[in-house]
């Protein structure tokens, strides 16, 4: 993973439940936070209380989330150390709150932390999201570009996107990944070439071109697809082991069953090559 760009000072958000009611939400929401690194979970009056083992069980080893969760009665409380706080809705509030999408609130919450401030971010019920009064505790708004006919997230998949998003704004390079695919090397001319003569030559003792007259402008079409994909040297040397499988065997005659030269359906094509030789 590439470093975040002020380790040291990036302070994660705290991650606000209002009011959650199933422990299994909350634990998804815990392995939400684990994953993009994020630790610090409170929880604002848990319906079926606190602990839960099945918010343990839904955590997927999240064990040091689950641990740390603090439990208040009201949301002041669970915001008051706090110098910066989201609240998150999927619908237009009244008032003059600032509005952001989730990739700008992901980089202002990494201002903040990096300049020393408690940050956090307000989820609603799993119902009904939250209260205007309760938006009203919070700085600022952030909403997700979801599609207005099915607004509805799931508490979970609404902290994954934010958590994303904060953790994604402490690359180095926010296109990075973790690993890559192997660096092949493209494939000369010279081997492109080998692989159309070769394919032509098996090509032809099958029969393929036909009618004769026909044969260039097929040429033509079988180069063109295969020159457009721009092939790297091992996965010709993929295909040419492919081509000789389909050349050298057949059905009738399968591999370990003798010499395919005596497959008495090549043997055509053969003549018709020999003659033209000749």
């Amino acid at each position: 993973m590439p470093a975040a760009k002020d380790p040291a000072n990036a302070i994660g958000p705290a991650i606000i439940l209002v009011e959650p009611q199933l422990g299994e939400n909350i634990g998804m929401v815990a392995r939400a936070m684990a994953n993009f690194g994020l630790s610090e979970l409170r929880l604002v009056n848990p319906r079926d209380g606190w602990p839960s083992e099945k918010a343990r069980a839904a955590a997927s080893r999240a064990d040091h989330v689950i641990d740390a969760t603090k439990v208040f009665d009201d949301l002041a409380s669970a915001v008051a150390d706090l110098n910066f706080v989201f609240a998150t809705t999927a619908r237009e509030r009244d008032g003059f709150k600032p509005v952001r999408g989730p990739v700008e609130a992901g980089r202002a919450l990494r201002a903040h932390g990096q300049a020393g401030l408690r940050t956090g971010i307000l989820f609603g019920r799993e119902r009904f999201g939250l209260y205007n009064d309760e938006v009203g505790l919070a700085d600022e708004v952030v909403t997700f570009p979801v599609d207005p006919g099915f607004s509805s997230l799931n508490i979970a998949q609404a902290v994954l996107l934010m958590s994303y998003e904060w953790m994604k704004s402490g690359l180095a390079d926010e296109t990075a990944t973790n690993f890559s695919g192997p660096e092949l090397m493209p494939a000369t001319k010279e081997q492109l070439h080998s692989l159309f003569t070769y394919l032509e030559g098996a090509l032809e003792a099958r029969g393929y071109f036909r009618p004769e007259e026909k044969k260039p402008k097929m040429v033509d079409n079988l180069r063109a697809v295969l020159t457009r994909a721009g092939f790297a040297e091992p996965e010709l040397k993929v295909l040419r082991g492919i081509i000789s499988s389909l050349d050298r065997f057949s059905p009738a005659m399968p591999r370990g069953d003798g010499s395919p030269g005596d497959d008495p359906r090549r043997l055509p094509a053969r003549k018709r090559a020999a003659d033209k030789e000749s």
